[in-house]
């Protein structure tokens, strides 16, 4: 255990408890390669990960008392390219599932899209104009069960379709998780993502709004709004910084993995280090 003083993002012992076995298993696995000991613990390398993710900063700007940045990325790219990071995040989202007394497949889904800026560092190539928004970045389309939890998620350029991204969303999300019967998109997809859906086994309904209602009502679709709102919590995600489109995926899932997380454990401030009896610090939300 680490001398540090603890960070927000950092997580508690319950919520290291729910990955533990994961990351300790692909440690393990890695032992059995040969390779030498290992020089960094894997709890303060997540931390690192959770750190970049909800302050937004440059990888070369972690702080000094986390392992090195070079370090961090290179697990980081690592568990995405392995299918760990996505391991962690399935695992969380059946345990989340449970909690709330439901399956741990989901039979119903909920489709959207947002477009959000990228930044200097991302090619040309990956970027497009979503005329609707008028933006110039990347766009995210996402399906999610109706807790918000998150399922299936595509990276394109802004100026793809939601249509052209909602079909594809629905051949990935037949091929993930093959008791999803039902989904909901709002008016923005149009009649071939429906088509898709049968083609699928998917009943795709388009969900209307009351055009006589004003203000907030919740609706079938509201939890996939709700879970947009989540991402924006962590900085890293307020605008796509990634290189690569994987990496964006990957940034996902970790903000996801800290959501849930913390919804599992009920938990809102680090527990695995004493805290200064005049902190003060107000609970994390």
């Amino acid at each position: 255990m680490m001398s540090r003083a603890p960070y927000r993002s950092d997580l508690s012992d319950a919520r290291w408890a729910l990955i533990e076995p994961v990351m300790s298993g692909w440690r393990a696995a890695r032992r059995g390669l040969g390779i030498s000991e290992p020089v960094h613990d894997l709890r303060e390398i997540v931390n690192a990960i959770l750190y970049v993710n909800r302050t937004g900063i440059a990888w070369e700007y972690l702080p000094h008392d986390f392992p090195p940045f070079k370090t961090v990325y290179d697990y980081y790219a690592k568990w995405e390219k392995d299918g760990t990071t996505e391991k962690i995040h399935d695992l969380l989202r059946g345990t989340a599932r449970a909690a709330a007394g439901r399956a741990s497949e989901p039979s119903a889904a909920i489709l959207d899209a947002q477009s959000v800026k990228t930044s200097s560092n991302v090619a040309e190539s990956d970027q497009g104009i979503d005329a609707g928004k008028k933006i110039k970045g990347r766009k995210r389309h996402i399906a999610t069960d109706t807790l918000g939890l998150l399922l299936v998620v595509l990276i394109t350029a802004a100026s793809v379709h939601d249509t052209a991204g909602g079909r594809d969303l629905v051949d990935r999300l037949a091929d993930r998780h093959a008791g999803v019967s039902k989904a909901w998109v709002d008016r923005g997809y149009r009649a071939s993502v429906a088509q898709r859906g049968v083609d699928r086994g998917i009943d795709v309904q388009v969900v209307q709004k009351d055009p006589g209602l004003k203000g907030f009502h919740p609706t079938l679709r509201w939890p996939v709004e709700r879970t947009f709102g989540w991402l924006m919590l962590h900085r890293r995600l307020v605008r796509d910084y990634e290189t690569l489109p994987e990496r964006s995926r990957t940034m996902i899932h970790w903000a996801m993995i800290d959501n849930m997380s913390r919804r599992i454990t009920g938990e809102t401030i680090q527990t695995w280090r004493d805290e200064p009896a005049n902190s003060g610090a107000p609970p994390q939300i």
